[in-house]
């Protein structure tokens, strides 16, 4: 309450004061619910990516913001006279607080980036170097907004982006090429089980051709499969399934691990495992 008395400001100021800010707070509210209704909804339609327009609406809140501030500092004589001391002394408080928030400059740079190149959109499918899988829903000043598969958000500063290595599965073209990859044992036929990886693939729904015609001609398969190693208990096969949704492709990966397990059961094509013999100590005492 001192400090109030201090300021030497009557009652139409202090009325002004909080004008400006439920001004500030309504306005900012509704240039968020115009982005949600109208220019979301119209980038939907028109298939224009909606990335800029979310970074713009942070941006707009943010420098609404900073006129309220400096409105509200007008109407106060004591902070005129502060801020004018500031002001005088720039080049010091300058270089302070570029020293204390350059990381977040740098945050913002970066988002600044991001929008700019797209090397992600909002929507997109990515990976941020060791993070999840994740959706990106927004991008922001000073972070971006992933939504994982356990709807977990992850906050990632843009700084971080800035400087890993991005895995975009939703870039330029939605389809994806699945890896599948299973062990057979060495008495079983391999030819066999190439030909149930490749029926059991082309059965999935989720499973494309991506052939060209020429290749369609040549009789190369849908489903490529590679013997891809021998293991100390099984020989490796790899399959290449690919479909047109990378959010579904986990599905179908699961999806064709189950079938491919009921067909090699009633085949004859078995799945190997290490087998151990454990010896007890105290059973080689009794022998001799």
């Amino acid at each position: 309450m001192d400090f109030l008395s201090n300021l030497d400001i009557d009652w139409k100021t202090y009325v002004l004061i909080i004008i400006i800010i439920l001004f500030t707070v309504i306005m900012t509210r509704i240039i968020s619910w115009l982005f949600n209704k109208y220019i979301t909804k119209a980038s939907e339609k028109l298939k224009i990516d909606p990335t800029r327009y979310k970074f713009f609406k942070n941006a707009t809140a943010v420098i609404l913001w900073g006129f309220s501030f400096a409105a509200i500092v007008s109407l106060i004589p004591p902070l005129q006279t502060i801020a004018f001391s500031l002001f005088a002394g720039a080049g010091i408080l300058v270089a302070v607080i570029g020293f204390a928030a350059q990381q977040a400059f740098s945050n913002i740079i970066n988002g600044i980036f991001i929008v700019i190149s797209k090397p992600f959109r909002v929507g997109d499918m990515i990976k941020v170097g060791s993070l999840q899988y994740g959706i990106v829903e927004d991008i922001t000043l000073r972070h971006t907004v992933i939504k994982n598969f356990e709807n977990k958000r992850i906050i990632v500063p843009n700084t971080v982006i800035g400087s890993e290595t991005i895995l975009n599965d939703s870039i330029e073209e939605s389809k994806v090429c699945r890896w599948i990859e299973i062990g057979i044992s060495y008495d079983s036929d391999v030819d066999l089980a190439i030909r149930i990886i490749q029926e059991e693939c082309v059965k999935h729904e989720l499973c494309i051709d991506v052939r060209t015609q020429t290749e369609i001609d040549e009789g190369i398969p849908q489903v490529i499969v590679r013997l891809l190693s021998f293991g100390d208990f099984s020989v490796n096969l790899k399959a290449y399934a690919w479909t047109g949704d990378p959010l579904l492709a986990f599905q179908m990966h699961c999806d064709i691990n189950k079938s491919m397990k009921e067909r090699f059961d009633a085949e004859g094509i078995e799945i190997p495992f290490p087998y151990r013999t454990i010896v007890y100590k105290n059973d080689l005492k009794k022998e001799k």
